[in-house]
């Protein structure tokens, strides 16, 4: 049965993957229905993949526990040493690849959920797109050793009942077959040890593909210049979070500038001005970046960066920013609260607020939240220190 099963989710995992390559090209435009049939594919694909990772765990477990019977051709030990090893790399490939792609549905950020509640995550496996580079390179090697045991397989049971015109294939076959029953067969390790040898030889070949991939960015754009304020930023961390199939995809833009005039008070009133420049193209979001540079949302070539223009208000309890908030062509007003420490020279801030991305056409052609929340979380922290004439 896991053979069986698998034919049908190869074949999805291949047309989900073609869509989803479309999908996330920022130059071809997607529509709703595009994005829901890539997602519903990728869903069963996922789900199927993981019942059969158990179900072929049973089935390993059942046939170890079992008597094997010999092999009808065992006194040709080289045809005899390469179907022992077919059987091998079946067995475990049917394991290995349906758990990479587990690791790879784990580590990466949201997108098309599997159909029960466990396993979204896994022990020991982080959110981290090293991770599931790796493991999705892992997954597709695994899947090719899996498809060539799956031909040499078919060929040889072929070869037997075709050309040998034995009994092989007809015990194969379920119900009662009136083939001799051969004696029982005893273990190999030579047979073992080549389909490791295989394993090993992918493991490498994936694991090379994954950590040493270039990672190319369909926008990039320079590093924004450096800006004088009254307070410098010394560090600092400007990340969000969105809410994409249900999972929460979190994000940062690793190159922004705050330019600070601030005087500190003690009352409620107006302490100073900001104004915050965010390079777009410095976004890193998982799997779904090169996307988010796309036209449909960011559009990050034609407006390569976002402008916060606030004033900074002290509060009863705490202090907030209140102004303008320009993404792509669109500026609204937006309100930062956030909280304050300051130290002699040094002040530390850390502050949260929510935006609707469809205010700013941001993932306009996506308007179900089922499938891209419309909130999104802004988190800002950072340490300044004043500047010395």
């Amino acid at each position: 049965m896991p053979l069986a099963e698998n034919q049908w989710v190869l074949t999805l995992g291949l047309i989900a993957n073609d869509l989803a390559h479309d999908i996330a090209d920022p130059v071809i435009a997607t529509t709703q229905a595009e994005i829901d049939r890539a997602t519903l594919l990728f869903s069963a694909h996922k789900t199927i993949g993981v019942k059969i990772f158990f179900v072929a765990l049973a089935r390993i477990g059942w046939a170890l526990s079992q008597p094997r019977p010999g092999l009808l051709n065992a006194d040709r030990r080289a045809e005899a040493l390469a179907a022992e090893t077919v059987h091998w790399l079946l067995y475990g490939s049917l394991l290995l690849v349906p758990l990479s792609g587990w690791v790879h549905h784990a580590a990466a950020e949201g997108y098309a959920p599997i159909w029960w509640p466990f396993g979204q995550t896994l022990p020991f496996v982080p959110k981290s797109d090293a991770v599931a580079g790796t493991a999705a390179a892992l997954h597709l090697v695994f899947e090719r050793v899996l498809l060539v045991a799956i031909l040499l397989h078919v060929a040889g049971a072929l070869k037997h009942h075709l050309v040998d015109r034995d009994a092989t294939l007809r015990r194969m076959l379920p119900g009662h077959s009136p083939a001799p029953t051969p004696p029982e067969g005893g273990g190999h390790v030579a047979p073992a040890a080549l389909a490791l040898a295989v394993w090993a030889g992918a493991l490498g070949v994936g694991a090379g593909i994954g950590l040493f991939a270039e990672e190319r960015s369909a926008t990039v754009a320079p590093a924004l210049a450096r800006v004088q304020s009254d307070w410098q930023v010394q560090e600092g961390r400007l990340a969000i979070a969105i809410t994409q199939m249900g999972s929460t995809v979190e994000g940062r833009f690793d190159d922004w500038t705050a330019e600070i005039a601030f005087e500190p008070r003690e009352t409620p009133g107006p302490a100073g001005e900001v104004t915050v420049t965010v390079s777009i193209p410095s976004l890193t979001l998982g799997s779904v970046r090169d996307q988010a540079m796309g036209p449909e949302f960011f559009d990050a070539e034609t407006w390569p960066t976002a402008r916060f223009d606030a004033e900074i208000l002290r509060t009863e309890d705490s202090h907030m920013a209140e102004g303008t908030l320009t993404i792509r062509d669109r500026t609204h007003p937006v309100t930062l609260p956030f909280t304050l420490e300051i130290e002699g020279d040094t002040a530390r801030m850390q502050g949260a607020t929510t935006l609707d991305r469809m205010r700013y056409d941001v993932g306009a052609g996506t308007p179900d939240e089922g499938t891209l929340g419309h909130a999104v979380e802004v988190r800002a922290e950072l340490t300044a220190t004043r500047a010395t004439e």
